[in-house]
């Protein structure tokens, strides 16, 4: 009889680690941030809708056709075993840098930027699937070949693995989603065990490739200038800043009212882009930005919490570099439409119009969701002691 009971205690151990409830914090974080994008991309956009395609329902329902498919894609991942996916990171990696490479010679131009694959009548941006794919490439790499404390060389063949990426990015004319890319690398190998002395030494390597890449460039050049007084330039690259500064100010605390914007009225190019923050600072003001920021920390937080409870390796490092995706792309887009560092075309991520970059940052968010449903719980863990306990007595 006793050993039948051990018997049943462990199978309702391990019932319990594998049938384990979602992180109800993220998942609601981010339908809140959809419903959210839906509602402003919709606001945001309507005159620049009418005005350029005689319709301001356009850009709504090309939202709508692509949140449903971010939708399935996130249950998908989330009751897929995230384990599964390692055999199929070389295949993605190896995909990836074709696509890229592809965009180089038979991309679409799209507002002056050679960005986007055009398939089968759908526009595809590689440089939205790289950003994750490197989080599972490094998650995969450093999970198989031990920690990157050993040897000082290991830390730069993982960030070369990213660089390939960042450089066939940056070729795109786009350093900001190549920056990104290195940047969440970076956390990456730092979290899984780097030390001090190769930290600082690759934050002054990648400080001197930031400064290469924006002086290599007239264009980013002129930006860079044109962020150190926006008002100097207001009629050029300092244009899009300047707007989207009086629509955060004259937003106020309560905002000027939903659909009653200003700026988006064809004075702010493509508000519903990359820009679309401020336009939330001026219809919902103040109150309605750190409602936004709230749900982003919130998420950011709750997938910190969950990269630190992962059952194995794999699991933690995959959590950390999803969760970086989110927060490093929210901190610059924010920054940058509050005046707060050069201008980058890096979206809001899950608010910011566009589908190929809804669909994946959903699908992400289902792999987190399943790390967090097989993460360690603090209750099932002082159960299995005190089973284990009454076992051996």
């Amino acid at each position: 009889s006793k050993r039948l009971k051990k018997g049943k205690n462990k199978k309702k151990v391990k019932r319990k680690s594998k049938l384990g409830s979602v992180n109800p914090y993220i998942l609601y974080s981010v339908l809140a941030l959809v419903a959210i994008g839906i509602i402003m991309v919709f606001s945001a956009s309507y005159y620049d809708a009418l005005y350029k395609h005689k319709d301001v329902f356009y850009f709504l329902k090309k939202e709508l056709t692509w949140v449903p498919v971010g939708l399935v894609a996130l249950v998908v991942m989330m009751l897929i075993d995230y384990h599964l996916l390692k055999k199929f990171t070389v295949f993605a990696y190896g995909v990836t840098v074709v696509a890229l490479v592809a965009v180089l010679f038979v991309g679409s131009t799209i507002n002056g930027a050679k960005r986007w694959l055009n398939i089968a009548g759908i526009s595809f941006q590689p440089s939205e699937l790289a950003k994750y794919v490197i989080v599972f490439f490094l998650a995969m790499m450093i999970d198989k070949y031990g920690k990157v404390n050993r040897n000082w060389k290991i830390p730069l063949i993982y960030l070369g693995s990213a660089a390939l990426f960042a450089l066939l990015v940056y070729k795109e004319n786009n350093l900001s989603i190549a920056a990104i890319i290195m940047f969440v690398a970076f956390i990456m190998i730092f979290v899984s065990g780097m030390s001090f002395k190769e930290t600082f030494a690759l934050i002054g390597i990648g400080g001197v490739a930031g400064t290469i890449g924006i002086f290599s460039s007239d264009y980013r050049t002129e930006r860079f200038i044109s962020f150190l007084d926006p008002w100097k330039y207001a009629n050029d690259e300092g244009y899009q800043l300047v707007h989207s500064l009086y629509a955060l100010g004259s937003g106020g605390l309560f905002g000027v009212g939903l659909g009653n914007s200003k700026q988006k009225a064809l004075y702010m190019p493509e508000p519903h882009n990359d820009f679309i923050f401020s336009i939330i600072g001026e219809e919902l003001g103040l109150i309605g930005c750190i409602f936004v920021i709230a749900i982003f920390v919130v998420l950011i937080v709750s997938g910190i919490k969950v990269a630190s409870r992962a059952k194995d390796r794999y699991g933690k490092l995959l959590a950390t570099g999803i969760i970086s995706v989110i927060a490093v792309q929210a901190i610059i887009n924010i920054a940058v439409v509050t005046g707060s560092m050069p201008v980058t075309g890096v979206p809001l991520p899950f608010i910011s119009y566009g589908g190929t970059s809804l669909v994946f940052n959903l699908a992400a968010m289902g792999v987190l969701l399943n790390i967090s449903r097989q993460c360690k719980n603090p209750k099932d863990e002082i159960e299995e002691k005190i089973i284990k306990s009454k076992m051996n007595v």
